[in-house]
Parts: C-alpha cells; sequence; structure tokens
C-alpha cells in the first residue's frame, strides 16, 4: 500500500487540496511503520512544495 499511494501522492501533488486529501488517506490507511517511511519520503519528495500540509497532516498523527 505504501508504494500505491506515493504513486498517487506523485499524480496529484500539481493540486493542495487533492494532494491533502489523498495524504489523509494514507497516513489513516497505513500502519506505523509505513507512516514514518511515508513521511520521510514527501518531505524529500513534496517538502519545498506542500512543506505546510505536510507539518499540519503528520502533527495530526500520533507517530
Amino acid at each position: 500500500m505504501l508504494e500505491y499511494f506515493k504513486t498517487i501522492l506523485s499524480k496529484v501533488s500539481f493540486n493542495e487540496s487533492i494532494f491533502e486529501k489523498e495524504l489523509n488517506k494514507a497516513v489513516q490507511s497505513l500502519v506505523e511503520d509505513e507512516v514514518i517511511k511515508l513521511k520521510s519520503w514527501c518531505y524529500d519528495q513534496f517538502g519545498e512544495i506542500h512543506h505546510i500540509i505536510l507539518n499540519k497532516q503528520f502533527s495530526i498523527s500520533t507517530f
């Protein structure tokens, strides 16, 4: 599932609202280890353009 969500996030990264919605789905669907990996990957890939969304979403998660 992690790779699936990476693909989706890459495809929707042009749109902030869709990106945030899909990121939320990913965090809710993945297990803790996968969320940690996703977090690292997201900051590497999208940290410059979606840092506010990433900070918001990953601060909400309990991991």
